[in-house]
């Protein structure tokens, strides 16, 4: 039984230093906890409440009814009625909207017609799973109650920004933001801790510099790799997969840039908090996941719960994953793109804030 008394002894040991490692020991609880709220809650392949915006030609009582119908599917969530076709294509370069919704002049005729569409759905292919939203409203009896021939199917469907519908053109550019967050945020998670764990940390504090000179020092050589890693990633989608680029490269790096910078922030301020490099390494995994899965990256945005779009607007991917698509596949300016610009730039000020808060130039 000795090696039984051993190998227990061992055991209580394990335990007793996971109990005082408080950061370890809440993630054995908050990862499956968290874990299971993503997935059961926030992830919703049942698509509903799409921002949507509707141009009327026609301006008739039978048009209006139309589009309290399709509101009443729950589909459509917020709907902004515009006096153009320019306005609706700008609100969907911009990603204000989903589905662009187009009644035609002539509603009436075209209904008892049934030879030409009386509705045409304009879907931001630039998303993934709206193409199948948009099949499911044109199949719904809508139209047949207002009046519309059963010869004819009476919705016409058009894919913006990918006719082709390929799964690469939504994922590919979308994939710069999440390769960056996985790469910058674990970088830097490790960035002082990994100083005081090699005992340089005390060489460091001897120097003249000031703590913000040391911080920004640190992060300027991710940066240049993060801009590296753009380029890589753009020549592979452009080469390898055929996306294009639309819109403008300076652009493009600009956003890039602010984007790194709020990532390595966020990994700066999880090294503040950790004590060794395994505490740093677990929590920067921890923030990935809610990054990738409410970020819009795999799921339509507009179509997870209130509460799941509200804890992803802090999470900078999500505002990335709206300029780079907005760029790349819609031909989007920074100037259309400023909401989530402003956004990027607030999560950069608040987590470089308490980055430099929580670090002093001091052993404890």
């Amino acid at each position: 039984m000795t090696w039984l008394a051993r190998m227990l002894a061992i055991a209580g040991k394990e335990a007793r230093q996971l109990r005082r490692d408080r950061i370890t020991f809440g993630l054995i609880v908050g990862v499956p906890v968290m874990q299971i709220l993503l997935f059961g809650y926030a992830i919703n392949f049942d698509v509903r409440g799409l921002s949507a915006v509707v141009l009327d030609q026609s301006r008739t009582t039978l048009a209006r009814q139309l589009v309290a119908d399709l509101r009443a599917t729950q589909v459509l969530g917020t709907v902004q009625q515009v006096d153009s076709e320019s306005d609706l294509r700008r609100a969907m370069q911009e990603g204000r909207a989903s589905l662009g919704i187009v009644i035609a002049p002539d509603l009436e005729r075209r209904l008892f017609d049934g030879r030409r569409p009386v509705l045409q759905i304009l879907v931001d292919g630039s998303k993934p799973s709206l193409e199948n939203v948009a099949e499911g409203l044109a199949s719904m009896p809508l139209l047949r109650r207002a009046g519309a021939g059963t010869a004819a199917r009476p919705v016409e469907i058009r894919i913006e920004y990918n006719p082709a519908r390929r799964t690469a053109v939504q994922i590919v550019p979308a994939l710069i933001g999440m390769i960056l967050t996985m790469t910058m945020v674990v970088f830097t998670s490790g960035a002082v801790v990994r100083e005081r764990e090699r005992g340089n940390l005390e060489l460091l504090i001897t120097t003249p510099m000031t703590r913000g000179q040391l911080m920004f020092g640190k992060l300027l050589p991710y940066v240049a790799i993060g801009l590296v890693q753009t380029t890589l990633i753009l020549l592979l989608a452009w080469g390898w997969f055929g996306v294009p680029v639309s819109g403008s490269l300076v652009q493009l790096y600009l956003g890039a840039l602010l984007f790194i910078a709020a990532s390595l922030a966020l990994g700066l301020f999880i090294s503040t908090l950790a004590r060794t490099q395994f505490q740093a390494m677990q929590m920067a995994f921890v923030s990935l996941l809610p990054s990738i899965l409410l970020s819009g990256f795999m799921f339509p945005f507009d179509g997870m719960p209130r509460v799941a779009q509200a804890i992803a607007q802090v999470l900078p991917l999500t505002h990335f994953n709206e300029i780079v698509r907005g760029i790349v596949l819609r031909g989007a300016e920074l100037a259309d793109l400023r909401p989530q610009l402003a956004k990027l730039a607030l999560f950069l000020l608040v987590m470089m804030s308490a980055a430099l808060l929580r670090f002093h130039k001091r052993l404890d």
